[in-house]
């Protein structure tokens, strides 16, 4: 689900990959050598039926410990592995992976096919939910649009028509404004550079109406660029809720932002992330900035979450 935890792999000792290959090729390399040796030796003392049998259970028991070997170490992880691609490719989630796989490579795969299909299904369920979130914020300007045109074609006063021009005006702006919002979301899905970068370097840029206070100064896995529009976006988004100050904090994982603002309702606190959502439509907010910041934080492996504070609106920024 998105911005739900991601699945961990939990790692444990495995041999690696080699080691069982390289292991499985030696023991059928060496053991019928050895069994040549033993039996020329053992042949003239237990009688050749008894080291025949000796060495066919011998070579059975070998069989079947190395079957048992390769079907532990790399068959289940590989048919574990399939089964969650295919239930992922399905929209299903009944096919969860093992706890740990059988080689260290293969562990390494599985984490890997676990992002991948944590990423696309993050990005299945974003597209459907922007899209509903896209059709219901333009129907209303449309809507007016097409009553202000309908209009214009009947025999109108002067007046009238300047207010039904004016009423178009207003509604092709407001969608365009929706459409450029959603088009900087799209462009917060595009991978970022990693960094790292000091906080400090990119406050150092930010404009953004409201005074920065930068307590504990640390390297976060981002470029320069990509700080600087999170932390831009944060300081708008406090300043347009009548913040003055800005407070952040390096810590073990990442940074917190926490402004003076009057805080967040508790009824909204739950859909503050949500694309389109704002609690200042009338004054021309989009409710994108939070957004925004949260997919740009994703692409970059990292996160967003909302904390309690007494005061203000208290923000921690965390990476994997």
């Amino acid at each position: 689900m998105p911005g739900g935890v991601k699945q961990r792999i939990r790692r444990k000792w495995r041999p690696p990959l080699a080691l069982v290959i390289g292991g499985t090729l030696s023991a059928v390399l060496v053991l019928p050598v050895i069994a040549i040796g033993y039996f020329k030796v053992a042949g003239f003392i237990l009688g050749w039926g008894e080291t025949t049998l000796l060495i066919g259970t011998l070579a059975v028991v070998t069989t079947l410990l190395l079957a048992f070997l390769l079907w532990r170490l790399v068959l289940r992880p590989v048919y574990a592995l399939t089964a969650h691609a295919k239930a992922v490719k399905d929209g299903r989630d009944d096919a969860p992976l093992p706890r740990h796989f059988g080689t260290p490579e293969l562990t390494a795969l599985g984490q890997a096919v676990l992002d991948m299909g944590s990423t696309l299904q993050d990005r299945e369920a974003g597209l459907r939910a922007y899209t509903n979130h896209v059709t219901h914020e333009l129907k209303s300007p449309l809507t007016s649009l097409i009553g202000a045109t309908e209009l214009l074609e009947d025999d109108t006063s002067p007046e009238d028509r300047a207010k039904l021009t004016e009423t178009i005006r207003t509604s092709a702006l407001k969608m365009q404004v929706l459409l450029d919002a959603l088009r900087r979301l799209a462009k917060a899905r595009d991978p970022l550079g990693h960094g790292p970068t000091q906080l400090s370097v990119a406050l150092n840029k930010v404009e953004a109406g409201v005074a920065l206070d930068l307590h504990h100064d640390r390297a976060v896995p981002l470029d320069p660029d990509a700080l600087h529009a999170i932390l831009t976006h944060l300081s708008q988004n406090a300043a347009a809720h009548g913040a003055r100050q800005l407070k952040i904090t390096g810590t073990e994982n990442g940074f917190t932002v926490q402004d003076d603002g009057p805080g967040i309702a508790e009824g909204n606190r739950a859909r503050i992330f949500e694309p389109f959502f704002t609690t200042r439509r009338a004054t021309g907010g989009t409710g994108m900035g939070l957004a925004i910041v949260r997919t740009m934080l994703g692409a970059a492996g990292g996160d967003i979450a909302l904390l309690p504070a007494k005061r203000g609106a208290l923000f921690d920024i965390t990476f994997d």
